[in-house]
């Protein structure tokens, strides 16, 4: 069942398996042990799924109308469409940096998927660069930003949203945008493994360009839409209208 306790657990171990992703594989790559260096792949895997775990539980307590999370009491009402339900999971601060983290897993699990023409010891660094970074958010997530915390008495219903993000808008923004910001994980985690290995070369330029075009288009993208929703929604460069509510 994925209940919002399932989701604690599922953050809390993603953030353990995100700390060992970024010690172990940097301490097999300075030893040249191949074995250890190649956990990373299943480290950054498992995290995702750990992530993914956490993230589905939170949607499915907005979906259930579970106001006994203060995240979705706070974000969310009985009356709320289906729609704006799950866009709301990641229409607030906490339930956006659960989206941040989830992104940044995937960033990790592709970076192993997809990275098998490395070098071995470049793509344990990279993957353990983008660990460490994972750690903090989740961490960050855990003990200041927690959204599956609980409310009692639980209200009958929620707060609600705030009505400028009832728009169709949020569902495709925000994600987005979030995957083009932390896209950018990727160049950062290769660089700083170059950094490491001593090594900036044309043979990296060419590894990490695929990456640093995809984070540059989902930002583009991100930024393109949020402002046709800033323009029509907020009235930026037009005409502000709200409605009632």
């Amino acid at each position: 069942m994925l209940s919002p306790e399932l989701g604690h657990y599922a953050l809390a171990l993603a953030c353990i398996l995100a700390v060992a992703q970024g010690i172990l594989p940097l301490i097999g790559a300075q030893r040249r042990d191949r074995r250890v260096m190649m956990l990373a792949p299943g480290l950054a895997v498992g995290q995702l799924l750990a992530l993914l775990t956490a993230f589905l539980c939170l949607v499915n307590a907005a979906v259930t109308d579970d106001f006994s999370v203060q995240n979705i009491a706070a974000n969310s009402a009985v009356t709320k469409p289906l729609l704006y339900k799950i866009t709301g999971v990641w229409g607030n601060h906490e339930g956006s940096i659960l989206l941040w983290a989830l992104i940044l897993g995937i960033c990790g699990a592709a970076v192993a998927a997809f990275g098998r023409n490395l070098p071995s010891a470049l793509r344990a660094r990279v993957i353990a660069v983008l660990g460490a970074v994972a750690a903090g958010f989740e961490l960050f997530c855990l003990t200041t930003s927690d959204p599956f915390a609980r409310v009692w008495p639980a209200p009958m219903d929620g707060q609600g949203m705030n009505p400028l993000l009832q728009d169709p808008g949020l569902a495709f923004h925000p994600p987005i945008l979030y995957t083009g910001y932390v896209g950018f994980a990727v160049p950062f985690a290769f660089a700083i493994a170059a950094l490491i290995e001593g090594r900036v070369d044309a043979a990296w330029g060419r590894w990490v360009r695929p990456w640093a075009v995809a984070a540059w288009c989902f930002l583009t993208c991100g930024i393109a839409l949020g402002s046709w929703w800033s323009y029509y929604v907020l009235g930026w460069g037009g005409v502000l209208v709200l409605g009632p509510g």
